[in-house]
């Protein structure tokens, strides 16, 4: 790839795989990543995993599939003005979420109280630490090895953050946690790039489901500025599409403001090489003001749509879905086929771990309906 600057990740320069393989033949090591990523069973599930919204609550709704697309198109305009790695950063991007359970937050949440519960030595549950789990061990995809195999870049990039203890248990990839280093540019280019494209696509996905209003919004300095251009513009513009222009605008200014920020940075630190970022303080970054913005629409959706009384309602009968899931593979593992069972404790509480993790809402509901409702297939 060229126009690459002297911080960025290049393939050639590869830290490598976990196990050795031939080199790839008409295409790049990021490439083969992201190739992998796409093609693996855990990116396909995402398309049935809730992002706010349960799967079958509507079609337009974002899922984690369409979720982790956006991602990495704000993420590859990004590097393309940076003049980073757009592959290794694709590459990252489509596999943040590959650890997500079902239901979303509420879903990792009670498997991570059930975990502590139940097994506490086995450090708890947290969903980025199942997305490198799922491409470092549990895909069964090749011959030679478990997982995706993938590059020491694209892992660092999924591990966005995780205790002292877990970092330990990592060995190198953790490595930064304990020395207090940063990962590439191409990582923090796309951890924010995943915040872009949540807030913005939630305050989508909360004005169609009519939980969250336009008026409330306009509180907000980043949606009331935007949404006056557009009105002023197009004046007689249906809500559709002042919507969409909106969204459309406060994503174009949080690009264009990150890039800058970024770019500041970088001349300030002046890093030549990848490890140089490293060693740098965070380099990708929002202004000040545009932060605060940032910040204050976090809290708003948070207030008023995350915690929205319908919102709760779902989440509330997912975390009960998960949590007698995961009891009743507890108490009986002969539930679950013979792949999943383990005779130590410790270990049977992770393999269901990773067994609900792996689910589909729609997967969980008809599961959770088989085990407690008399009737369904007997």
């Amino acid at each position: 790839m060229s126009g690459l600057a002297p911080y960025a990740a290049a393939p050639e320069q590869s830290r490598g795989r976990r196990h050795q393989e031939a080199p790839p033949t008409g295409r790049s090591e990021f490439q083969r990543d992201r190739d992998r990523i796409i093609h693996c069973n855990a990116f396909r599930l995402l398309e049935y995993k809730t992002q706010v919204f349960i799967n079958h609550e509507g079609d337009l709704f974002r899922t984690r599939l369409t979720h982790s697309i956006e991602v990495a198109q704000i993420a590859r305009s990004l590097a393309r003005n940076l003049g980073l790695h757009e592959d290794l950063i694709e590459a990252i991007s489509l596999a943040h979420d590959l650890g997500h359970t079902p239901f979303g937050h509420a879903g990792q949440d009670e498997l991570n109280a059930c975990m502590h519960e139940f097994a506490p030595e086995a450090g708890g549950f947290e969903h980025n630490l199942q997305s490198l789990r799922v491409v470092d061990e549990l895909e069964e995809r090749y011959a030679a090895f478990n997982g995706l195999n993938l590059c020491f870049e694209t892992r660092e990039g999924i591990l966005k953050h995780c205790s002292a203890r877990a970092a330990r248990e990592l060995g190198e990839i953790g490595e930064r946690f304990l020395l207090k280093r940063q990962p590439s540019l191409e990582a923090q280019i796309a951890n924010l790039a995943d915040e872009i494209a949540y807030n913005n696509h939630d305050i989508d996905d909360g004005l169609r489901s009519g939980l969250i209003s336009i008026e409330q919004l306009q509180m907000l300095e980043i949606f009331a500025t935007h949404y006056a251009q557009v009105m002023g513009k197009y004046r007689n513009l249906e809500r559709r599409r002042a919507i969409a222009e909106t969204i459309r605008a406060m994503i174009n200014t949080l690009i264009i403001d990150l890039t800058q920020t970024t770019q500041q940075n970088i001349q300030k630190h002046r890093p030549q090489s990848p490890d140089e970022v490293r060693q740098c303080p965070p380099l990708a970054a929002f202004s000040l003001p545009m932060r605060a913005q940032a910040d204050a629409l976090k809290r708003f959706l948070l207030e008023n749509l995350y915690r929205h009384h319908r919102v709760i309602r779902m989440t509330t009968k997912a975390r009960r879905i998960v949590r007698e899931l995961f009891i009743a593979y507890r108490n009986e593992p002969r539930l679950l086929s013979t792949e999943y069972r383990r005779t130590d404790p410790t270990a049977q509480a992770r393999a269901i771990a990773d067994y609900i993790a792996g689910m589909t809402d729609r997967f969980a509901i008809k599961e959770h309906r088989e085990l407690f409702q008399m009737g369904s297939n007997l």
